[in-house]
């Protein structure tokens, strides 16, 4: 059996990147898995060393690129006969209007939302102002504002868009600031080209077009997160985070980032789903001693680096990391990881980690309503504890468990605990057995081994969690604390 095993970050001094960047990324298939799912990060370039979108550079030079700025032109629409104004009163109902969208002043913290009363009703700004700065976006009818742009007025000053390179390879990502002075939470995967390089040079856009060059903090490949740092960064608007274990499927869901190298993209939708988990092939997934597993379940989630045909530039692998995440159907391609997914009052729900996709033959296949996130409270815990570490720990049951369903007998979908527990750890200081089956972790619906592996690793190490489980019939609860992986 294979083995199971809001927030201001406070300022923490860099780490050198080659200290911190050394455990790898992520890799797909090396044979194309119909349906399969892949992620949505980075959009590496088909020629080395160029990024998605961007003119190409020598492989030869490492770096970044100087980019090129596409030239789009469209038919200009016949203007719209102006409705009739009833002086200062209707403008000032208009920006009350846009106000109470965007959560009614108060409520985004200090900002204050609004736009040019005054002006010929046409393209307008609405600016988000504070003691953190200013970032803006369009809104071309002011008087009919709906609840996305709202959304998107809020959100997006705190979202980035992320090029690395290396000397062979480039691509792009998402991030979301962290802190005022330049924190910067992402994936893993990102960082490091899929696990392509360890020392990528990274250069990161804000949503003002603000450019800044980074270095990495640390990487969780566990959960697929990492922190970076930007350099010299000041007056930052950092994201807000919301409870994510109060998220209700059918519930609001913005997500923003840069798919394709598009920055500034917002595309909406709902909450497929609160308590999924999925399976991913991982050259950095970490060495684990213990027995805890998955037993010989299969995992249908398979992932590959967008932008590359599958097998090609990555290293096979039989390690894999099992992350709980949440379902959405919002828009979610390749570029968003990294970025934020958010609710319907601009605050971080997720951290967009990965997409399924209908193409089997290549890495580019594109949204089809299947897309995957971090759940914020477990993301900003890894986090704080990077900035405060340079890593994250996480925890360990010390049980071999296996699909409850394969197991002839039983009664309930689970974990079935298949031997006895490792002596000395929390499963067996907790009272669990062999035989019994474990439905639940604090709560959370536990359908299978997966399940089992990513609610007790998104845990730190030390947590102490309730398990419910089934024994003979009976339902049962134990508090059982964590162990390290």
């Amino acid at each position: 059996m294979s083995n199971e095993s809001g927030s201001m970050i406070p300022p923490r001094p860099e780490r050198p990147a080659a200290e911190q960047a050394a455990r790898g990324g992520y890799v797909g298939p090396s044979t194309p898995q119909p349906g399969a799912p892949q992620y949505a990060a980075p959009g590496a370039a088909t020629q080395a060393g160029a990024f998605t979108g961007q003119g190409g550079a020598d492989a030869s030079q490492p770096g970044f690129p100087p980019p090129t700025t596409p030239t789009y032109a469209w038919a200009q629409p016949e203007p719209k006969p102006k409705k009739a104004k009833s002086g200062i009163g209707a403008k000032v109902a208009g920006l009350m209007v846009v106000a109470a969208l965007i959560g009614g002043g108060a409520g985004l913290g200090g900002a204050w939302i609004g736009f040019n009363s005054f002006g010929d009703g046409t393209a307008q700004e609405v600016s988000s102002s504070s003691a953190t700065g200013t970032q803006s976006v369009t809104i071309n009818n002011p008087e009919d504002v709906n609840e996305t742009a709202a959304i998107a007025a809020k959100a997006l000053p705190s979202v980035v868009t992320i090029e690395a390179a290396s000397d062979s390879a480039g691509g792009s990502g998402s991030g979301v600031v962290l802190s005022e002075d330049g924190y910067v939470l992402t994936n893993t995967h990102v960082v490091t080209l899929g696990g392509e390089a360890a020392h990528a040079q990274l250069r990161v856009t804000m949503s003002d077009g603000t450019l800044y060059n980074a270095t990495i903090v640390g990487t969780d490949p566990t959960y697929d997160l990492a922190v970076i740092k930007l350099e010299d960064a000041s007056g930052l608007t950092p994201i807000t985070f919301a409870d994510s274990s109060k998220l209700n499927v059918g519930d609001t869901s913005v997500a923003i980032g840069a798919p394709m190298g598009l920055n500034n993209t917002v595309t909406t939708g709902v909450i497929s789903n609160v308590n999924r988990a999925i399976e991913i092939a991982s050259s950095a997934a970490p060495d684990d001693e213990s027995t805890e597993g998955d037993g010989d379940q299969q995992s249908p989630w398979f992932f590959d680096l967008p932008g590359q045909e599958q097998g090609e530039g990555t290293t096979p692998t039989n390690e894999s990391i099992k992350i709980a995440v949440l379902q959405t159907d919002a828009a979610i391609n390749p570029g968003n990881s990294g970025g934020a997914l958010v609710n319907g009052s601009g605050e971080l729900i997720g951290i967009n980690v990965a997409i399924a996709t209908a193409n089997s033959s290549s890495g580019e296949g594109g949204s089809i309503g299947l897309g995957f996130a971090i759940p914020a409270n477990i993301a900003n815990r890894v986090a704080n504890e990077i900035i405060e570490n340079g890593s994250a720990s996480h925890g360990l049951l010390g049980a071999s468990v296996a699909p409850a369903a394969s197991v002839e007998g039983t009664t309930t979908t689970g974990a079935y605990i298949a031997e006895d527990p490792v002596a000395g750890g929390g499963a067996e200081k907790g009272g669990l057995q062999k035989g019994d089956v474990i439905t639940k972790v604090d709560g959370v619906r536990v359908n299978d081994a997966i399940d089992l592996t990513a609610q007790i690793r998104a845990n730190a190490a030390g947590a102490t969690v309730t398990i419910t489980y089934v024994r003979d019939g009976s339902e049962h609860e134990a508090e059982v604390t964590l162990g390290e992986m």
